[in-house]
């Protein structure tokens, strides 16, 4: 660690208490008699590695805040999105021991309430802040590598995060949020808790909407508007549970930056630009182009009762997720042969071709929609972006009077989710001894649809407003998906420990069926073999001291995604597997929480993409080779520690630290070290509360990240501080229950870094974002 590191997180450190200390006396005369609620991050007295968010964890983010960003403090996990609000899912990646979940690759599972989220790539998937609104969120459990049988999810080598939704209250409530923050954001929420609404039930319903710009030149519009509901009711012996969300977003996203060179010619811009020039090719970086465009409806209903004695649990669930992505090409396609002096059909508005065959691109025409060719022997002047372009691209290298022309493409997407859980526990005793054994499926059918279709652009020298009728659909596909998961674990308990051993199995069959050539038509079975897992929990002569071992194979199935290229080879992809390891010691008492964990992870059969973009430009077509290819493993292993300590009634500390050793085994690059994964992280908050008052300041350290595989260039570490300060109003009359106001910076001491990893490339972190909520409670 740098002595520039070192010096930061000592300033975090002396900051905090100095801010503490000031507020003391100022804000109240007397110490409460109430004590800090502690900080709970140690999970569940399970044999692997788990972690829970807290309060203070949450407090750290804004209420506009992506629900991913609240897991960024526990060990092994890094957190980076390109956007201060998480408002663009192009650039968000999730690592956790060498797992990954960025563009390309989707390793680690992520389910909400238990159920599954539906895969979590860019192209049709949804993570959880799909489903969730951040005031909406009771907390999320993360298992970092050996995850819990049950979890249900065909991602999940490297661990699983179920984000929890909050329960509905006993008493009538409504709940009201006001955020304004920096770079033109703001948030509206409102939930009505309706306290019982029937015997035995209770609901809640929120609505919110919430508005921001990009954080570069503020010229991004990302709109967010979310509606949820949860039920909970008792009918004789059964407990029923429902939940329903409805999320509607529109992202302009950020760009990669290629290499180190422009992140230090310029760290403040990601080659993107604010202003339409009337130049095609340099407009195909234009900001508003670059779009991500989701909605996304979920809805489950749980009900759980107990049949003798065993007790079940079961849900069956539906998701609907629709929506695009945006980029602005900087040519027609020429797709029709019009004949030689033809005023091409694409310039003309209400011409549709489907599929076919790529005749050429079209550039510049004259007033009769006939392609221009540039001046003999000019040389283009446009040197912006990718290096520059060719006298094709260029309005110089033509006559007075040519017309540019350019493309609006989207790829649209839409699937839809069924599926149905079922679980059971089965508590008996053998030889005297306390037995437990469970078991349970998953079923779910998903089809998932993709068109490409490719607009003109009305007025390539005015504006990127498009003609909604397309000249040329691509491509239209579907992508039907069937998975089925069993399995079943036995614990038995002997006294000096808890040992359990469970099998689990997959079947998964993926398909392609193209609507306009059923020659590309393809189909894989994704099977996995039978996973065995095992484990124990032994508790150790000191007081609240366990320790804990646990051994599981996991598995993630091969992905629609892979089906998409019709050049790809599937006799040359296999699912992807992993061996996960943990051995570790966990300590729990009133004051203090602890646990230190070593892990070991095998991951083999990697499914890696061949990126179609590159610092050259963007294979808008996709003509160029690329798909999926099973990519060599990777080997980790590392140590994960936390610490919560309850100082004294109004200061807790928490820390946490990762060392973690991630390399590649396959033969090119064998022993370098995984492209993203931080060999260090470490994390120091302090949290102070007297009375209604409350602040904390939270301190991370991310270590040096590969950018290739090769290992010849590195993203810089960095160190990212965010502060909060909060005080209520109780009692304020008989209708006004309480007012909170909260000031939340991200990013303290703007700190200049990269984020998301991508090969050869990175996103540019968010800078330091301040942002001021009121919220009353009636």
């Amino acid at each position: 660690m740098s002595t520039k590191t070192l010096s930061k997180l000592a300033l975090s450190v002396s900051a905090a208490l100095g801010t503490c200390a000031f507020m003391a006396p100022a804000l109240a005369a007397e110490a409460s008699e109430e004590s800090m609620e502690s900080i709970t991050v140690v999970g569940k007295s399970v044999s692997y590695a788990n972690n829970q968010t807290s309060d203070e964890m949450m407090k750290q983010q804004t209420s506009m805040t992506s629900v991913l960003a609240a897991i960024d403090n526990l060990p092994g996990v890094l957190i980076n999105e390109g956007d201060t609000f998480g408002a663009d899912d192009w650039s968000t990646s999730i690592s956790i021991r060498g797992f990954q979940v960025d563009l390309s690759q989707q390793q680690i599972g992520m389910t909400v309430d238990g159920i599954a989220n539906g895969n979590s790539n860019y192209g049709g998937g949804a993570k959880a802040n799909r489903y969730i609104d951040t005031e909406n969120l009771a907390r999320v459990d993360v298992s970092q590598g050996t995850a819990d049988i049950a979890s249900r999810s065909h991602e999940a080598l490297g661990g699983t995060l179920d984000f929890v939704t909050l329960m509905p209250g006993v008493d009538e409530r409504l709940v009201v949020s006001a955020t304004l923050a920096e770079f033109d954001g703001r948030k509206f929420f409102a939930r009505y808790e309706t306290g019982e609404i029937a015997k035995d039930t209770f609901a809640w319903f929120s609505v919110s909407n919430q508005e921001s710009s990009d954080w570069m030149d503020q010229t991004a519009e990302n709109v967010r508007d979310h509606f949820a509901a949860k039920v909970i009711s008792t009918i004789g012996d059964v407990n029923l549970t429902a939940y329903a969300s409805y999320d509607d977003t529109h992202e302009d996203n950020y760009q990669r930056i290629y290499g180190l060179s422009q992140f230090e010619q310029n760290s403040n811009w990601d080659q993107l630009t604010s202003e339409w020039t009337g130049i095609p090719y340099q407009d195909q970086a234009y900001r508003r182009g670059w779009s991500t465009l989701r909605e996304n409806f979920f809805t489950y209903l749980k009900a759980d009762f107990t049949v003798g004695e065993v007790a079940f649990s079961t849900n069956v669930y539906y998701h609907n997720n629709e929506g695009r992505g945006d980029w602005v090409p900087p040519y027609l396609v020429n797709v029709t042969d019009d004949g030689e002096g033809v005023g091409h059909s694409e310039v003309v508005s209400g011409n549709t071709v489907y599929g076919g065959d790529i005749l050429g691109q079209i550039f510049f025409v004259d007033r009769a929609g006939v392609q221009l060719s540039p001046i003999d022997g000019c040389v283009s002047s446009i040197s912006f972006p990718y290096g520059g372009a060719g006298a094709e691209y260029d309005p110089g290298c033509h006559e007075q009077g040519a017309i540019p022309v350019g493309s609006y493409r989207t790829t649209n997407y839409e699937k839809s989710r069924i599926g149905i859980n079922g679980d059971f526990i089965w508590d008996a005793r053998i030889a005297d001894m306390d037995n437990t054994l469970r078991g349970g499926f998953w079923y779910e059918d998903y089809t998932r649809d993709e068109t490409r279709s490719w607009q003109k652009i009305i007025d390539s020298a005015t504006s990127y407003r498009f003609d909604e009728t397309p000249y040329w659909v691509q491509y239209d596909r579907e992508f039907p998906v069937e998975t089925t998961m069993f399995y079943l674990e036995d614990q038995l308990d002997l006294g000096f420990a808890k040992a359990h051993f469970g099998i689990k199995q997959f079947f998964v069959d993926v398909s392609k069926n193209d609507r306009f050539n059923a020659i590309n038509d393809q189909g894989v079975s994704s099977d996995s073999d039978l996973l065995f897992s095992a484990g124990f929990v032994a508790p150790l002569p000191v007081t609240g001291l366990e320790m804990f071992a646990g051994f599981a194979q996991n598995y993630a199935s091969i992905k629609d995604a892979v089906l998409e290229r019709d050049d790809s080879d599937l006799s040359l992809v296999k699912p992807e597997t992993a061996d996960n390891f943990d051995l570790g010691l966990r300590f729990s008492s009133r004051d203090v929480s602890a646990s230190l964990t070593y892990y070991a992870t095998k991951f083999d059969d990697r499914i890696n993409f061949v990126s179609n973009e590159t610092v050259t430009g963007i294979d808008f077509l996709e003509s160029a080779a690329g798909g999926y290819i099973n990519d060599g493993g990777i080997e980790s292993t590392g140590f994960e520690a936390s610490l919560s300590y309850q100082l004294s009634e109004n200061f807790s500390v928490y820390g946490s630290y990762t060392s973690n050793d991630s390399e590649y085994t396959d033969a090119e690059y064998l022993g370098n070290g995984v492209i993203g994964a931080a060999e260090q992280m470490g994390v120091v908050s302090i949290d102070w509360v007297r009375g209604n008052h409350y602040a904390g300041l939270s301190t991370k350290y991310v270590g040096e990240r590969w950018m290739n595989q090769a290992n010849t260039a590195a993203v810089e570490a960095y160190t990212v501080s965010d502060f909060y300060l909060g005080t209520s109003i109780d009692d304020l009359g008989s209708s006004v229950e309480s007012i909170e106001i909260n000031l939340t910076i991200n990013n303290l001491f703007d700190e200049s870094y990269l984020g998301t990893v991508a090969t050869n490339a990175a996103w540019i972190g968010a800078p330091r974002t301040v942002a001021l909520n009121l919220k009353a409670a009636f």
